[in-house]
């Protein structure tokens, strides 16, 4: 496992004054173009700010929002190793899932992605034929998870279970007609904003500029107009390749892009509803072979039913939540294998993301590929890499920077990120928290320091909200959380929990008095914009 430590991976508003001071530095100068400039703070942007700064090039990204404030910060949190695919015969998008999954819980974040157990309990509406190739479609799945060389010992393999086991795992799941199930394993991502503020981190600590609050205008060849949403400030970035990962809203940026996005929706109830599950519960969705609603439990006591996959036309909301016929069909789904069923007064919070993908013919987003395409725009030479999926996001990056590097003559090492561990992997110091140490690997330690001289800031910041005030000081000195909201919705996930929202901002601005609030922003960055 390679090392991420290379340079300084803390990330404030601090460093982006000094970012800001450099481009324009070099704006005035004349100083030599960057080689990348990536337009996009989600995953894939990312992903490719980080792989192409690894390989020695210079590179700005800039986000018009917060990090992660798009479709990357409302996924399902499941690093996937690509069953689904394989019930569609899609065994290359399949292989691609396992591989990238592999890599992502072995080398490059085994801090943040760790092992799910996945139940899928097996009643009568579930015949044999179907529970026969479902669990062979398992079989051929961790037969995939083989040939990626994950160990078994991080993803055992699948095999059916008693009755009472299931109910030991699932304890709500019902007792009528159950005659067992099917227990498998996947990744889950502990938190996804988190997964992708600390490969900016990690980014960071490799030269890159990352840049949030800062709105694309105007793209031309080799240039970048941006304006600084904090100041109002315009600068031009020059660059030898620019690359749009704008994920949804990369057709904003290009005539030339055609996106047909599709949206997925999550509710949220507390795990004690559930009977406090161990496992998520995967139900199939009738007439659909190869589609489930699962029902994931989160560490922070909630669980997470999703998600559907429809088609969105329309305006994409900064931030959006299911409406009333998603929330129907999660419930219904869910509730055909629970012994209590859950009513609308158990969901807690609920949210909903929209995946980029590519225009093409079919009847629903579940039936268009998830396959990744890199576009190239002849008016200017824009890069825009769309489609994927969050656990294909480093094998997206690698080859929208390879194309890059061919297409502009850069000067690159081969890409590295495989082995790159992201910054917090590795061996966490004895007696940290074990809660920290789950959210932040050996970043456990930098927390916990925050509480040396004021112990109450290692405390939950109210009874009920499992965070406490030296993680918000370490989302404003080290996750370049620059805005309330960017606390409450990405550095931590209890501002789902609708009832506690007031209550956990009110503990940031006590915390973190020198943040603002989203709503003092122009209307395009700030994310508090609902649909639904």
């Amino acid at each position: 496992m390679t090392s991420s430590t290379s340079g300084n991976t803390a990330l404030n508003a601090e460093r982006r004054t000094r970012d800001i001071a450099e481009l324009s530095e070099a704006e005035a100068s004349g100083a030599e173009a960057f080689d990348l400039v990536v337009i996009g703070g989600g995953i894939t942007g990312v992903g490719v700010a980080l792989d192409a700064a690894s390989r020695g090039l210079s590179v700005v990204l800039i986000e018009r929002g917060d990090l992660a404030s798009g479709t990357s910060g409302w996924s399902s949190k499941l690093a996937h190793g690509g069953l689904r695919y394989l019930a569609k015969l899609d065994v290359p998008i399949a292989w691609e899932s396992a591989v990238e999954r592999g890599h992502l819980m072995s080398r490059i974040a085994p801090h943040l992605v760790h092992p799910v157990q996945m139940v899928l309990p097996l009643h009568t509406h579930v015949g044999h034929l179907d529970a026969t190739l479902i669990g062979t479609g398992f079989l051929a799945g961790d037969a995939l998870r083989m040939l990626a060389r994950t160990p078994k010992s991080l993803l055992p393999r699948p095999h059916r279970i008693s009755p009472a086991e299931v109910r030991r795992l699932a304890p709500s799941t019902t007792a009528a007609g159950l005659r067992g199930g099917l227990l498998s394993w996947d990744g889950q991502i502990v938190d996804d904003a988190r997964l992708v503020v600390t490969m900016a981190r990690t980014a960071a600590a490799h030269g890159a500029h990352i840049i949030t609050y800062a709105s694309a205008t105007s793209v031309e060849s080799g240039r970048v107009h941006v304006t600084d949403q904090l100041t109002g400030e315009p600068h031009a970035i020059r660059a030898k390749q620019i690359i749009n990962a704008a994920g949804v809203w990369a057709d904003t940026l290009s005539d030339d892009v055609e996106l047909a996005p599709s949206k997925g929706s999550h509710l949220l109830v507390r795990a004690e509803s559930m009977g406090n599950p161990t496992a998520a519960i995967t139900a199939p969705v009738p007439d659909h072979f190869g589609r489930f609603v699962f029902a994931v439990p989160w560490d922070d006591g909630l669980v997470m039913i999703g998600l559907t996959d429809d088609p969105h036309d329309g305006r994409i909301p900064q931030r959006a939540r299911p409406d009333a016929d998603e929330r129907t069909f999660l419930l219904d789904i869910i509730n055909a294998v629970l012994e209590d069923p859950l009513s609308p007064e158990d969901v807690v919070g609920s949210y909903a993301g929209f995946r980029p993908l590519l225009k093409g013919k079919a009847d629903s987003g579940a039936d268009l590929s998830r396959k990744h395409a890199l576009l190239r725009d002849p008016q200017t030479d824009l890069l825009t890499i769309v489609g994927g999926k969050l656990t294909a996001y480093r094998r997206m990056a690698e080859d929208a920077v390879d194309a890059a590097v061919e297409a502009a003559g850069l000067t690159a090492k081969p890409c590295r990120t495989t082995t790159l561990s992201l910054v917090g992997a590795g061996a966490p110091r004895p007696r940290l928290p074990e809660h920290l140490i789950r959210r932040y690997g050996t970043d456990a330690g930098v927390v916990a320091a925050y509480g040396a001289d004021n112990s109450a800031l290692n405390e939950p910041v109210r009874d009920g909200i499992p965070f406490s005030g030296a993680e918000i000081r370490f989302a404003v000195e080290h996750e370049l959380a620059l805005t309330v909201e960017d606390v409450i919705d990405r550095r931590t996930r209890w501002g789902l929990v609708d009832a506690d929202r007031d209550d956990l901002a009110a503990a940031v601005r006590r915390h973190a008095p020198e943040l603002i609030d989203a709503t003092q922003l122009p209307e395009n960055t700030h994310h508090n914009q609902d649909e639904g």
